[in-house]
């Protein structure tokens, strides 16, 4: 069962890549926090998780696009900062509401510690 630390913990590490911020948002957004509901949440973080939502869904979408394109197109870069900062700040204060799971952080390093120097894109070292 994945848990709310969970799907923070992974939003939290897209985050953290070398991607712009506004793709970052998006993928950790659609990837690991859309299907997160507010009472999965303890309630010291509910009101900044309906802030991200509505920062990340509140934009009409253009055709062939969905909310958070949208939102996220419309944000300035450091709106989109912002938003980041929002749930690593989220994300920390889930884990001192409730703790992660051991199993939950060794399944995280066992990904790590699986990848393959073949996994990781080495184009932009070799300039």
């Amino acid at each position: 069962m994945v848990t709310a630390w969970d799907c923070f913990h992974f939003a939290t590490l897209e985050l953290v890549r070398s991607t712009p911020i506004k793709q970052r948002l998006i993928r950790a957004y659609r990837q690991h926090l859309a299907d997160i509901s507010a009472e999965q949440l303890p309630g010291e973080v509910r009101e900044s998780f309906g802030q991200m939502l509505r920062s990340l869904c509140g934009v009409q979408p253009l055709r062939g696009e969905d909310p958070v394109a949208a939102s996220v197109r419309k944000m300035s870069n450091q709106q989109a900062d912002d938003c980041a900062a929002l749930i690593v700040d989220m994300f920390g204060r889930i884990s001192k509401a409730q703790p992660a799971p051991v199993r939950s952080a060794q399944t995280s390093l066992k990904r790590v510690a699986e990848q393959k120097p073949a996994d990781y894109d080495m184009s932009a070292l070799a300039n």
